[in-house]
């Protein structure tokens, strides 16, 4: 199982890392995340430097992305090269949208009639490009999911543990990073969240 999280020049750091670590809370051998990004190394909008796990094209045929947020995303939603290296396809991905990333997929025609959500700063952009834009952190419709603000992160990656490894393991990934104390509120915001979603909702307790 392959998860690649997009990650591209000026990425907002909790965007893409949140929902890194959360997903390799995963600890099986075919389970593997990746920063995908378009050059080898990439820098972050508070110049953290990181180096790329994979290239975009292999993003493109991982079985779920995550399209992460960060600064210049309106540069990547113009660059027609770069937009098209993303080869991507809900009938064969789980596909997640961060904030500005949200752009990304309405820009590549996978929104099209599916609302969904965004950051206040891109949330007239996406409406620029035919998206209603929901005032909700989270919504997913099949195998499509964004989330709005940087620590809805933490949804994106929990709907995706629930939908490769089932709510249990969702429920495990989000516990461990909770904070001490509060962990059981978490889990149940958490679930609270992408419950709705879930193609088994009878899994959901």
């Amino acid at each position: 199982m392959h998860i690649a999280i997009l990650t591209f020049d000026g990425y907002n750091e909790l965007d893409s890392l949140i929902a890194l670590s959360i997903l390799n809370r995963i600890k099986k051998p075919d389970w593997r995340v990746s920063i995908a990004s378009p050059t080898p190394h990439v820098e972050s909008m508070n110049g953290v430097i990181i180096e790329r796990h994979v290239s975009l094209s292999e993003a493109s045929s991982a079985d779920a992305v995550i399209i992460g947020s960060g600064m210049k995303t309106r540069d990547v939603a113009a660059d027609e090269s770069l937009m098209a290296q993303l080869q991507l396809d809900p009938s064969r991905q789980l596909l997640g949208a961060q904030c500005s990333g949200t752009l990304l997929l309405a820009k590549l025609g996978l929104l099209n009639e599916i609302p969904a959500c965004t950051d206040l700063t891109t949330k007239p952009w996406v409406q620029e490009a035919g998206i209603e834009v929901l005032n909700q952190a989270f919504f997913a419709k099949d195998n499509l999911a964004t989330a709005g603000g940087c620590l809805a992160s933490q949804y994106l990656a929990v709907w995706m543990i629930a939908r490769l490894e089932g709510l249990e393991a969702a429920k495990e990934a989000i516990h461990y990073v909770a904070p001490v104390g509060e962990k059981e509120e978490y889990v149940e915001r958490a679930i609270k969240n992408i419950a709705p979603y879930l193609l088994d909702t009878h899994a959901v307790v």
